[in-house]
Formats: structure tokens, sequence, C-alpha cells
């Protein structure tokens, strides 16, 4: 089957069960216990929000053209088209150092197989004080070159690959290797669905950073059968000479479920690229400190945003369900909002973050 093909009978399925699209439980406020049982929660008065919300985008909307409130590009590929907006946005002006977490690594015996925190400080006491030294070593000294021409080659897979064999994955050095990337390179994404398991992907945000702006690319769906298009393009964006992929839970979510989505128009998948999931980082950084680590709690806890008339992701799908059969825009309001702030924050935080362990000036 063809993606165009594919395109078009992927439309007329779910135009028949967007009915059963609702994927998430209704929490009265305060039941924490609750909600952490449910696999996917909304609580009750976001849930009055958010319809509310929605009868008001409805009533407000009425009449307006997509054109009129989304002036955006089209966007013509082997998938079919679809269209990309685009917004810039300032970002602090950072500066990073990655000498001084490079010593640290060359400091960590641990990174060698075979020493612990325990042998590690005996070793040290003995004179040898980096990997360099411990090359040396009558019984480590293979493990250790090892080691050294590993991290001296420097290729950010291979010692993300490193570190996450002696460390935990969210090890400040796993995150440290994005230093040796330039700002243009990073490729920030983020998407809402339909649900949470193979349905599709109607809004994919891709951030760039493009002459220190990050310019926010939305590629939107204006039907279900634009969904190859938009696919397409987005992969065109992580698809540059040296591509860092930068996502809030995306190694759990958004990235596998991008691959599926290809996998189902038999379009090619991703190739594996650095990947830096700003949210195990954030949890190894702020866990204990907040009460919840989600996207939207650190950014008004670090970031200071603050979102009005926001549309919680378990809902988008109730958004755009009414937008399909009213053919009225105005629920796409709030899920273009959100996505674009989920793009921003994510940005800035994976920034901020970067700046602590690589030592921003």
């Amino acid at each position: 089957m063809t993606a165009m093909q594919a395109e078009s009978r992927i439309g007329s399925l779910w135009q028949q069960r967007m009915d059963a699209l609702r994927e998430y439980d209704v929490v009265r406020d305060g039941n924490v216990f609750r909600a952490g049982l449910a696999g996917s929660c909304v609580f009750s008065s976001e849930y009055d929000r958010a319809h509310a919300l929605l009868g008001e985008l409805v009533s407000r909307y009425d009449g307006v053209e997509f054109d009129t409130l989304f002036p955006g590009k089209e966007i013509l590929n082997g998938g079919g088209s679809c269209v990309a907006l685009e917004s810039r946005h300032t970002l602090p002006a950072t500066t990073i150092d990655t000498a001084r977490l490079a010593q640290e690594m060359f400091r960590d015996l641990t990174l060698v197989h075979g020493v612990g925190d325990v042998s590690e400080r005996r070793l040290k006491a003995r004179g040898y004080r980096t990997i360099a030294d411990l090359a040396e070593h009558p019984k480590f000294r293979s493990a250790a070159r090892q080691v050294l021409e590993r991290l001296t080659r420097a290729d950010p897979n291979d010692v993300m690959d490193l570190v996450g064999s002696r460390h935990a994955k969210s090890h400040p050095f796993a995150l440290g290797t994005a230093g040796s990337f330039s700002p243009e390179d990073y490729v920030f994404l983020d998407i809402e669905t339909l649900g949470l398991f193979s349905r599709p992907i109607i809004l994919f945000g891709v951030g760039t950073i493009e002459e220190g702006h990050l310019v926010v690319r939305q590629y939107l769906l204006r039907d279900i059968s634009e969904e190859a298009a938009a696919l397409a393009a987005t992969v065109e964006q992580v698809s540059g000479d040296r591509p860092a992929l930068v996502t809030f839970n995306g190694k759990a979510f958004d990235l596998p479920y991008v691959q599926d989505r290809l996998a189902y128009y038999g379009l090619r998948a991703i190739s594996r690229i650095p990947h830096f999931d700003v949210l195990h980082f954030s949890r190894r950084r702020w866990k204990g400190q907040f009460l919840s680590c989600r996207l939207s709690a650190l950014e008004s806890e670090v970031l200071g945003v603050t979102r009005t008339d926001d549309v919680p992701g378990q809902m988008v799908p109730e958004f755009y369900e009414t937008y399909l059969k009213t053919k009225n825009c105005g629920p796409l309001v709030p899920i273009v909002d959100h996505n674009r702030q989920d793009v921003v924050s994510l940005a800035l935080l994976f920034f901020n973050l970067l700046g602590e362990t690589c030592g921003c000036l």
C-alpha cells in the first residue's frame, strides 16, 4: 500500500472511530491516590474548564476560515500535503564550556569496567588519578585503554552508551555529551496524538535554533489523511548532517510513536541519533524539590511560565474530534498553542540543565 492510499484509508477509518477515543479517567480534585492508580487521568476541575473552553472556542470562531486563523505554508511531499505554522522565540544568551566536564569524565575511574566506588578511592590513593593513569595499571590497563579511546573519539552515542553502562542514564555525563553539538544541531520534538497507542498524530512540533532564535515549525493536519505528509516533513527536520534529538519523555513516547506511524505508512524509520530526554535529567535534578516533574509543573517552577486557556493533553482528541465534526477551527487553537509552548519550554529547560552541567557562563 502506498502512502497516498494509506492516508485515504486512515482518514475514513478514523472518522468512524472518533467516538471511542477517550483513554483517561476523570479524578476528583485532590484525590492523589486515585490519580496515582489511573494510567492517565484528568482532575475534575481541569475537565470542567476544558469543556467550558471548548464551548467558548466553538462560539468565538464560528465561521472563521482555517487559513485566516492559521496562516501557514502549504507543504507538499511524497506523503501528500499539510500546513506548516512557524514562530520565532528568543532564547537566553548562553556559552557552553565542556572542558570542565571532560576533565571530570577522564578523572572518573568507575567508567572502567571492574572499578567501583571503593576501588576507585583505593586506586586514587595509590596515584591513579585519571583513566590515562589507569591505562598503565597491570590489572585495569586493557579496560582503561578501551575507555580512554572511546572518550577521546567522543562519539556522542558511544559516550552515552558508555556512561549508561556504568552510571544511570540520567547521569550529568550523559547530558554533557550534548555540549559537543552546535546549537544548530539540536532538534526539539513534541507531538500531539489522538490517543496513547497506534493512533494518528495530528500535530508535530519541531524546534530548531536559527540565528540565535528558536524557530518552531508545527505540521498541522487539516484532516487525518494528511498525517503521512506531516510525518515526512518532520523526518526531514530530523535528518540533518549531525542532528541531536531533544524531547520530554520522548524515549518512552514521542520517538517510538513516530516510528510506529512511519512503519504504518511504509516510510523509512528515523535512524539512531543522539537523543536527550529532558524528563530523565529533570527527575535527577528536581525530584523531591517539586511535587511533580511534568513539563507543565517544571515550566512553572523553573521557568516562571503560566499557561492560560490550556487543554490537558489527554483531552486533545476530543477537541480535534469537535473540529472534524463541526469544521469549526476554534478547538484547534489551544492544541496548537499547547504544542508550541511545549516545544519552547522543552528548549528552555534543556538549556537550563545543560548550562548547569557544562558550565554556562
